[in-house]
């Protein structure tokens, strides 16, 4: 049991808000749109990992990245290869010059298929890889950075780098990679054909209930001792480091399940969009990822999600009637965000609707996950985390 005297990592608000989210993503949206525009949400949802991630990296331990496209992207070439595999067999290439590869790699005069492809013919070798992948580059990227102390707007300059060395990477190995089309023409998981209406449907469901899995295990993370440390670390890091913490070993493992979690949406949305390519790796789509974060609330895990939702709605809606103007305004919204409501949806909904639903909980309300937690007041930084 805990000082606080609980023995469960959520709090009677958490789950009620876990479950009004259950509730509009498993129930209401599926019963009042129709497949085309739910399909669109489930494209939402996936970006939804990404900026769960960076509740955790940027809102929690303070490490802003501008470059978590990268891992969503590793994530969505790792799941792309596979299904590429699957919908290149020799049947199905038989027109080509060297059947039973990519048609991207017949085309670039490539004869055999490369060793590093080859694995991507198991199903669970590539689930393994969507997570183990990313979080590998992470971990090398971090242990090396924050090992030498670089963080603040440097370490954001970056990650910011990586993605467009990636980006570039990825089209300038075109045959490999398929270039700037990136990896299309995917049609089946394991023979079930993933185009139909109906199986878009069931990957919605699949990608709802992998996010609902994902929310908990921020919550987990975030109520345990290693949460605590890690907002210890963001607001007195010196501390921290004084009191015998290790600090680079916090933020590298942040920094890596924020990977992790960015490549589970990169999987799924190859799944539901049926292909990926090097725009969703770059700078834009990483600031873009951001600014879902930054809008719901960097300090809000669930705050996180109706942000993506919002933004990504925002911009399907706008841009369908001033395609021109689109960017514009998602600057204009980012900076709005910054000067009027710093802690984005959640910290307005924590101002302004919290304190009249606080006898739902049996006396004032309480401090929501958007409140960022108190910085340690002791000579020891940990003493909150203990």
């Amino acid at each position: 049991m805990t000082k606080t005297g609980r023995t469960f990592f959520l709090r009677p608000q958490d789950m009620i808000g876990i479950a009004i989210l259950a509730i509009l993503l498993l129930v209401v949206l599926p019963l009042t749109l129709d497949n085309f525009r739910l399909q669109f949400v489930g494209k939402y949802l996936t970006y939804a990992f990404v900026a769960l991630g960076l509740v955790l990296c940027w809102g929690y331990a303070g490490i802003l990245s501008l470059g978590q496209g990268v891992f969503f992207g590793l994530g969505g070439y790792c799941m792309a290869m596979f299904l590429k595999l699957e919908a290149s067999s020799v049947e199905n290439t038989k027109i080509q010059t060297t059947p039973g590869i990519p048609d991207f790699m017949d085309w670039n005069q490539i004869t055999q298929l490369p060793w590093f492809w080859e694995p991507f013919h198991h199903l669970g070798f590539t689930i393994i890889a969507v997570l183990v992948v990313p979080a590998i580059f992470a971990f090398v990227v971090g242990f090396a950075m924050f090992k030498r102390r670089v963080g603040g707007v440097y370490f954001a300059i970056i990650t910011q780098a990586l993605a467009a060395i990636l980006t570039i990477l990825i089209v300038g190995q075109q045959g490999y990679t398929g270039g700037i089309n990136g990896i299309t023409d995917l049609r089946t998981l394991n023979g079930w054909d993933i185009r139909t209406d109906s199986a878009k449907t069931i990957l919605y469901f699949v990608c709802v209930g992998l996010l609902l899995a994902s929310i908990l295990l921020a919550y987990f993370v975030k109520s345990s001792k290693l949460g605590r440390i890690l907002v210890a670390m963001r607001d007195k890091e010196d501390r921290v480091r004084f009191s015998g913490y290790d600090v680079s070993n916090f933020k590298v493992f942040v920094f890596c399940l924020a990977a992790s979690l960015s490549a589970i949406g990169g999987a799924m949305f190859t799944l539901q969009v049926g292909f990926m390519s090097p725009s969703f790796v770059g700078i834009v789509p990483s600031i873009e990822m951001v600014i879902y974060t930054a809008v719901g609330g960097r300090l809000s895990i669930l705050g996180a999600i109706y942000g993506t939702l919002l933004v990504n709605w925002a911009k399907t809606s706008f841009s369908e009637s001033f395609p021109e103007l689109w960017l514009f305004g998602l600057g204009g919204l980012f900076i709005a965000v910054v000067l009027t409501f710093p802690n984005g949806i959640a910290g307005l909904y924590q101002t302004y609707v919290a304190p009249r639903l606080g006898p739902l909980f049996g006396g004032a309300a309480k401090r929501s996950d958007a409140t960022p937690p108190a910085p340690p007041t002791s000579g020891h930084a940990p003493a909150a985390a203990e």
